[in-house]
């Protein structure tokens, strides 16, 4: 067996060369998402264009605009594009766009998630030194980012505000007193009327069918349905296949998950997410946010397993996401500092889905606002409280950008996701095959095809580093060793790698046969 060593600088500079920040000014947009997700080639990152390129002068975590600070818009958005599009970035997931309600509210602007509508676009994120209409300014964004071949999804809330409520309370389920329930501990919003299996609600049917041709009309890719198992998979179903009728490429995502198996309240429906990919969604989460609690290899290799032949079981081709971190989970460097960050990254690299992060995940955010959950100088809401939920990006407020400072965790990104794209064909048509090691503690894993070999190797041990030993099945003396992803060569001899994992780490190698 042989080694290659020295060669890292080499492949990194390769990988790099397949990413260009070229824009196509006059290339027509022709959608390609859904082909590109059912074959494990999106890279997706989460954004909330509120804050996405806002401008925080006094860093205090918050936008004030009478003090000359900016909130996040469209257009002011399409700078960071190209930013986006160098880390290797192809797809954008959009926080919700539709407008907020301002009464029973959390925080100073609004959750993103509180719909007061489904037709219309949420006021704060119009540029008022532009002429553009709002609706003007939405489309310019996506055409910008298809221009740099970046495809972009919009999420749909799964509720509504009490302002909504106020307006159509018809649209809303009600307790046994008449009140308008609030769904799971949401105080902000309120439970709509979706209907059952056998008959759905046509009125909030209607409201979601208005948000669907929004989003076809500004010129979105896909849609992901946020919280999905509350509305019956009927109820989907003839949206999906509306969208289909209008572009057969529009993706649809579920926010749903076999890990999930209760209602968001007990006058809501819970639809399993097989019914929804049933249905026509073309993908769900897997439960790959549990790695966080995840002791032994067993768990990850379980998720893998089920995953793979989850996906298998529909006549349609479907995916998941790399559920590892999304805006409800606390920020990865919080949890289990830069090796769980690097260990997100490099699974979504070498495993058979798409990958997604959240905005600031790419350098190290741990999504702190110093004024957090404080008395907040002036409100847009009846909410006078900067409401956050600490570690996480925030979604209540005129926010900062995300951001952070961790420069190494930003090559490893970039780096992650070029080698995703390289290694594909082999992620897709390959065998995956869990490996034997003395420390349940240490994973191993290949993907094999046409003579190649996908190796990933980690430790689950976040305090202690841990010698291991993997070997390599079907020996054969022409193999060749790359390392991609690793701090100390290992020792490899014959079918035996021998190497020290560092608390956390994680190590990628391809194991090809020399002609």
């Amino acid at each position: 067996m042989k080694l290659i060593k020295n060669i890292l600088p080499c492949v990194l500079t390769i990988f790099l060369g397949l990413y260009s920040c070229a824009v196509a000014e006059d290339a027509v947009w022709k959608n390609d998402l859904r082909t590109k997700f059912l074959n494990n080639e999106a890279v997706i990152m989460e954004v909330n264009i509120r804050s996405f390129n806002s401008k925080d002068v006094n860093e205090d975590g918050f936008i004030q605009e009478d003090m000359g600070e900016t909130r996040g818009t469209f257009l002011n958005a399409i700078e960071r594009l190209d930013e986006l599009k160098n880390m290797g970035i192809n797809t954008l997931h959009v926080l919700p766009i539709t407008p907020v309600g301002k009464f029973k509210a959390l925080g100073t602007a609004g959750s993103l998630y509180s719909a007061n509508g489904f037709d219309s676009i949420n006021d704060d994120l119009y540029d008022k030194n532009s002429e553009l209409t709002l609706e003007q300014q939405a489309k310019k964004f996506v055409e910008e980012a298809h221009k740099r071949d970046i495809r972009v999804i919009v999420d749909v809330p799964a509720c509504a505000s009490y302002d909504y409520y106020l307006q159509r309370p018809d649209f809303f389920v009600t307790n046994a007193a008449g009140e308008p329930v609030v769904p799971s501990d949401w105080t902000d919003v309120r439970l709509l009327s979706a209907g059952t299996e056998d008959k759905i609600d046509t009125n909030v049917y209607s409201i979601y069918k208005d948000f669907v041709k929004l989003a076809l009309n500004l010129g979105f890719d896909g849609i992901r349905a946020d919280v999905a198992h509350s509305k019956p998979a009927s109820f989907w179903k003839e949206l999906i296949e509306y969208s289909r009728n209008k572009d057969p490429e529009f993706l649809w995502l579920a926010e749903s998950s076999e890990s999930w198996h209760d209602p968001i309240s007990p006058q809501a429906v819970f639809t399993p997410y097989n019914k929804l990919l049933e249905a026509g969604f073309d993908g769900y989460y897997g439960s790959f946010f549990n790695l966080k609690d995840w002791k032994t290899n067993k768990e990850l290799y379980d998720q893998i397993a089920f995953t793979l032949g989850e996906t298998k079981k529909f006549k349609e081709k479907k995916s998941v996401i790399g559920s590892f971190t999304t805006h409800d989970e606390v920020s990865p460097i919080l949890i289990n500092s830069e090796a769980f960050s690097d260990m997100i990254i490099w699974l979504n690299a070498t495993l058979p889905l798409d990958s997604y992060f959240v905005d600031g995940f790419q350098t190290g955010d741990d999504y702190s606002y110093p004024m957090g959950n404080k008395l907040a100088p002036s409100t847009n809401t009846d909410d006078d409280i900067y409401f956050t939920h600490q570690g996480k990006i925030d979604i209540f407020n005129f926010s900062r950008k995300p951001g952070g400072q961790n420069q190494q965790l930003r090559n490893d990104f970039l780096l992650g996701n070029n080698v995703k794209k390289s290694l594909i064909s082999v992620l897709n048509n390959g065998t995956f095959t869990p490996l034997k090691t003395k420390n349940n503690k240490v994973f191993a894993y290949t993907f094999e095809y046409n003579k190649k070999r996908v190796l990933t190797i980690g430790n689950l041990d976040f305090k202690n580093p841990i010698k291991t030993v993997i070997k390599i099945p079907k020996y054969n003396p022409k193999f060749a060793v790359l390392p991609i992803k690793i701090s100390n060569m290992p020792d490899v001899k014959k079918s035996k790698i021998n190497l020290t994992l560092q608390a956390g780490e994680i190590v990628v190698l391809i194991v090809q046969e020399l002609l």
